[in-house]
């Protein structure tokens, strides 16, 4: 190996590294997300309308005002297109969908089915940006996945008939994936935080639109629990969480940064368990580090061949 070539190794590494990092910061701070939605409108006192929408309302401003203090320039001709994809995915999508499924269905169903949320932002990546995996990496998020779908099933989820809760839940995965996988790339252009504070910015007029419209139906009476939550959800969940995700993405490879999601249901549950008063057993503690394994094991897999050359973020 040449000096150069040893060179460019150990500078990549460690780049790779942090993009791994960051990304796992990010999904810390999104494991709290269904718990807490589920504090929020288990109560009846906040609709699913409201903390769906009011949530980013309160994310747009923070992040209007970030923009402003700091002069970003805005995006400009496509990317605006591309940030409205973003907006859609992940910022009235993902938060509406699972808003109103959570009305009916526990925290521990919704970590089995948004425990799908890697695989479908792998795809969606690959799709998106023809990233090229070899089948190791295929093989090793597959069984991941089967292990966090196995892991949270175990704790009273199940996958057994599809409801309503199941179709919301589906379709904010899959808005989720294609939220991830657009905002991962045009974070590489616009920057992490940029991008997703243009997102809840383009998203805001309907947001708030939508937000007036529920408090007009069912004003709110939630107690200092609901608000709590309410407030991580727009604060954390909308914000800072994708400030880390989304530079996580964005050094990529996206496919393989995103497999570190896997670990959420286990965070997710945990959770669920501190904060719901749910069941933490043994059985939950060996699946947590079978699904941390698996992970691991898919975000080590040598990275294939590309069609065009990754630009770190």
């Amino acid at each position: 190996m040449s000096i150069d070539s040893s060179a460019t190794l150990f500078k990549a590494t460690p780049l790779s590294s942090t993009g791994l990092w960051w990304g796992l910061l990010g999904v810390a701070a999104f494991s709290f997300t269904v718990p807490f939605t589920r504090v929020a409108v288990t109560g009846g006192g906040m609709s699913p309308l409201f903390v769906g929408s009011g949530r980013a309302v309160v994310a747009a401003i923070l992040a209007a005002a970030a923009l402003a203090i700091t002069r970003q320039r805005p995006p400009h001709g496509a990317q605006w297109i591309r940030v409205a994809v973003v907006a859609g995915g992940v910022v009235a999508g993902f938060p509406l969908l699972t808003s109103f499924a959570l009305t009916t269905a526990p925290a521990s169903h919704g970590a089995v089915v948004i425990a799908l949320l890697p695989a479908a932002t792998a795809v969606t990546a690959v799709l998106r940006e023809h990233e090229r995996q070899p089948g190791s990496f295929w093989i090793t998020a597959a069984i991941g996945t089967v292990a966090a779908l196995a892991f949270a099933s175990s704790q009273g989820g199940g996958l057994g008939g599809l409801h309503r809760s199941d179709l919301l839940l589906f379709a904010a995965v899959g808005a989720a994936a294609i939220g991830y996988a657009e905002g991962g790339l045009l974070a590489r252009e616009l920057g992490a935080w940029q991008t997703v504070s243009w997102a809840l910015v383009v998203s805001a007029p309907p947001m708030l639109a939508i937000t007036a419209t529920s408090l007009a139906r069912q004003p709110v009476t939630g107690g200092p629990a609901e608000w709590a939550a309410f407030a991580y959800l727009g604060v954390v969940s909308m914000f800072l969480g994708f400030f880390a995700w989304y530079r996580g993405l964005a050094m990529g490879p996206m496919a393989r940064v995103s497999q570190v999601q896997l670990v959420q249901p286990v965070m997710t549950l945990c959770w669920a368990a501190l904060f719901l008063h749910e069941p933490l057993t043994w059985s939950t503690v060996l699946g947590g580090v079978a699904v941390i394994v698996c992970a691991l094991g898919a975000v080590r897999t040598r990275r294939g061949r590309r069609t065009g050359p990754e630009r770190p973020g």
